[in-house]
């Protein structure tokens, strides 16, 4: 990457942010959390440690814009758009259970060219760059080879009540026909983890662009697919998503869409 400064500031800013998540994490009580609505919470935590990314970018790429959960749309005049969610899985780290992270992703004229997972509390660093590969903590990753009896996918989704229902079916559907499906609270993670071949899948209804956008680059580059429900090349205004190692993507495609 011309990309090279771009990736260290990214990762930079990931584990800065980290960093003061974790120890906020091991102090949390969850009564500090608030309500954005009725299924979604934000903490200090959450607005700390976007402050901290927004800095770190804005320190370098002054005219880079933003796009952040909490603080929306940062304008700038640049190609470059930096998509973050500061704090992803909020509920588990209210609750101190590890499965939670920080997700930087960066476009350039609409292409995604680089994204990052931390997961401070398991000390894991998804990094992947357009046309380059995927990588954990500097090692080369890929997707699953797994199809049939074997598969493990996982779900999440948006807060509308109808994203909710769709989710709870597909759910419903693979825990009586298949091996197993999971929500493990956090999207970014299971992209994650998809990309790296620790489950099969993960579908979205109502996905939200700083929750996936690190983490479908890093399903494309370990060698998965990444889709709307419709088949198409997910993008930064798709409504859905659906990431596989491409083996079981008819089939989640499928489960997901069935009436």
């Amino acid at each position: 990457m011309k990309n090279n400064k771009l990736r260290t500031i990214a990762v930079t800013a990931a584990y800065s942010a980290g960093e003061e998540l974790l120890k906020r994490y091991y102090q949390y009580a969850r009564g500090d959390a608030k309500f954005k609505s009725q299924h979604e919470i934000v903490t200090k935590s959450d607005l700390i440690s976007e402050k901290i990314i927004i800095s770190e970018i804005k320190k370098h790429f002054p005219a880079h814009r933003i796009l952040s959960e909490e603080a929306g749309k940062i304008s700038g005049v640049s190609d470059y758009l930096w998509v973050v969610d500061p704090l992803d899985g909020t509920h588990n780290f209210s609750m101190h259970n590890s499965l939670w992270t920080v997700s930087i992703a960066l476009f350039n004229k609409n292409k995604l060219i680089l994204g990052i997972i931390f997961a401070p509390a398991l000390n894991e660093l998804f990094l992947a760059e357009a046309d380059s590969g995927a990588w954990l903590n500097g090692k080369r990753i890929k997707v699953s080879g797994y199809k049939g009896e074997k598969v493990i996918n996982t779900f999440c989704h948006g807060s509308k009540v109808s994203d909710i229902k769709k989710a709870l079916k597909y759910y419903e559907y693979h825990k009586l026909h298949d091996l197993d499906c999971r929500q493990l609270g956090s999207a970014s993670l299971e992209l994650a983890y998809t990309a790296c071949g620790r489950v099969e899948s993960i579908v979205i209804p109502g996905a939200n662009s700083w929750d996936v956008a690190a983490g479908v680059l890093l399903v494309q580059e370990s060698g998965g697919k990444v889709t709307d429900f419709k088949n198409k090349a997910w993008n930064l205004k798709s409504p859905d998503m659906a990431a596989s190692n491409g083996l079981v993507h008819k089939e989640i495609l499928a489960a997901i869409n069935k009436k």
